[in-house]
């Protein structure tokens, strides 16, 4: 059976534009980390990496690889962790908005990989890669297995800009359940191509980190 995010995963991938508190397993990811602007040619280049890896292994068996358990799949969609460096947590707390510190930003972005994916094939897969692609973000990405901790999620629609609007129901609903957002840092898992679909609407998944709040 192929393996489709939209229809096996749609509760991670494809949930409602209303807060829920989830829990995931610990799962296989390609991660190249970052420092700046989304605008930036870094940014731009860790992107083009990570696909170009997530492509080749999903044709490792027409290329002679035996892989074992492999599936026909559908390459999942690209992930990102965000924060502010120090510089822009302290222009940040002086009232600069987040969004006016883009090249303040961290990244982690990633693309999640199917379980029979090892960290061997991958090491193979990106002396290939590179080979191919000169592309020097491919020697910085890392094979990970990554669990996330107990986290709120929403799906948000319309552009980036508007995110804060969703994050502020997503903390009112956390704390009506007992909890509070752990951290300023968050995770996009981005569903919509921003060349494709109109910003208005764009479909981004968010996701924070929680804490318990003691009584």
């Amino acid at each position: 059976m192929k393996i489709e995010w939209r229809k096996q995963y749609k509760n991670l991938y494809l949930p409602k534009t209303k807060p829920e508190i989830i829990e995931t397993d610990e799962m296989a990811y390609i991660v190249i980390e970052g420092e700046g602007s989304p605008d930036s040619l870094q940014f731009s280049q860790a992107v083009e990496a990570l696909y170009a890896l997530s492509y080749s292994l999903k044709m490792a068996p027409k290329k002679g690889y035996n892989i074992d358990g492999y599936q026909a799949y559908t390459v999942f969609p690209l992930e990102g962790v965000w924060c502010l460096n120090k510089e822009g947590i302290k222009m940040n707390a002086k009232g600069i908005s987040a969004n006016d510190l883009r090249d303040y930003y961290m990244f982690k972005m990633m693309i999640r990989q199917p379980e029979f994916t090892t960290k061997s094939l991958f090491e193979d897969i990106k002396k290939n890669a590179y080979k191919k692609k000169k592309n020097e973000s491919i020697l910085k990405a890392e094979y990970k297995r990554i669990k996330e901790p107990m986290s709120c999620q929403m799906m948000h629609i319309g552009p980036y800009k508007t995110e804060p609007k969703t994050f502020k129901i997503m903390e009112d609903f956390v704390i009506k359940e007992g909890y509070s957002r752990k951290e300023k840092y968050h995770k996009e898992i981005y569903i919509s191509d921003p060349r494709k679909v109109a910003p208005d609407k764009m479909k981004t998944v968010l996701r924070f980190e929680l804490k318990k709040e003691v009584l």
